[in-house]
């Protein structure tokens, strides 16, 4: 873990992106899209469309295109503005790529070994997987020091791959005597909302890759179909408790309270208190129409930028110009503290 502190004296800039490989759900919006929308009022920021890290899985090349332009729908409707925030393809900025050879030959072999959410993923057929996904964490740092960002919104299972990241500036400031160079970035953690639980099973992360569609909302859900399936999300038949704690034991009752909290913008003890001693068939109705009134606008507004591919186009050409032009110092910099020849 690094201790080193950091004397990067650069701008503040936070980044993050979401990987174009399914449908958005309300996991994604609650703990990534509505977060990013308001850090643009706060500090710079780059959000991208993670398209080469989601190739470090198999896929199609034939939809990859209108996958990353989903994404980027996505992030408008959810109020992100083009004209605050950097919006762009990864796969459009050259300098991951260039950055992330130059960060392999930093990083350790032995601390991507210890990169847990690798053995996750690869199960029991890690000779089978894509050096790609292996790797995966060091392009991660990369998109995040090519433009020296400060602060990266993280979910606990990122909290790893970031600390990965700060070992991996502390060494390039150290071995090339370049004090300060890149910063030592700081988590952001996400708060309400940061970790919504699947709604056939609160003990497992709502997930784009789950073969039942009634284990998510997705983004583009209509009314009808948002509705029916908190209708049938899994409950238990006793009452809200009146405790955080003994919510805390009822894990499907926990996550549903956590989403209608995250919705209404509220703390769950506040949104508890609401509804405590009550039972799901007041609750769910309730929990419904919050998430109709919230998500219904967002999957309209969706619908209508996938409407209009040219203009999504415009704006990823637009922030990937900007991106590019961001992260070129940087680059050349790095080019030349290694110790490339340059003309």
């Amino acid at each position: 873990m690094t201790d080193e502190p950091s004397t990067y004296s650069g701008p503040t800039r936070v980044l993050s992106g979401v990987q174009p490989s399914g449908a958005l759900h309300l996991g994604n919006y609650l703990g990534a899209l509505v977060k990013f929308a308001r850090l643009q009022d706060e500090m710079d920021t780059f959000i991208f469309v993670a398209d080469m890290h989601a190739i470090t899985v198999w896929q199609d090349p034939a939809k990859l295109a209108d996958q990353t332009r989903e994404i980027a729908a996505a992030y408008l409707a959810s109020g992100l503005d083009p004209a605050k925030a950097t919006i762009f393809p990864q796969s459009a900025v050259t300098a991951h790529a260039e950055l992330a050879w130059v960060l392999n030959c930093v990083a350790r072999l032995g601390w991507l070994d210890r990169m847990t959410q690798f053995k996750e993923k690869s199960g029991k057929h890690k000779e089978r997987s894509s050096v790609g996904l292996y790797t995966y964490p060091v392009l991660q740092a990369a998109d995040i020091l090519a433009y020296k960002a400060t602060h990266v919104p993280v979910g606990e299972d990122q909290k790893q791959h970031l600390e990965l990241t700060r070992d991996i500036a502390a060494k390039f400031n150290h071995d090339f005597e370049a004090p300060g160079f890149f910063p030592l970035p700081e988590p952001l953690t996400q708060g309400p909302g940061a970790r919504v639980m699947s709604l056939r099973d609160g003990s497992a992360k709502m997930s784009k890759s789950d073969p039942s569609d009634y284990s998510r909302i997705n983004l583009t859900d209509d009314a009808d179909a948002i509705s029916q399936k908190i209708r049938k999300a899994k409950t238990d038949p006793e009452p809200l408790p009146g405790t955080l704690e003994a919510l805390a034991a009822r894990p499907e009752a926990d996550n549903l309270v956590g989403i209608y909290a995250a919705l209404s913008n509220v703390s769950k003890a506040d949104a508890l208190a609401q509804f405590a001693g009550k039972g799901f068939g007041t609750f769910k109705p309730a929990l419904a129409d919050l998430a109709v009134s919230v998500l219904g606008p967002v999957g309209e507004k969706m619908r209508g930028f996938l409407a209009d591919p040219a203009e999504i186009d415009r704006i990823l050409a637009r922030g990937a110009a900007k991106a590019r032009e961001t992260a070129a110092p940087t680059l050349e910099e790095v080019m030349k503290l290694v110790g490339f020849w340059r003309p």
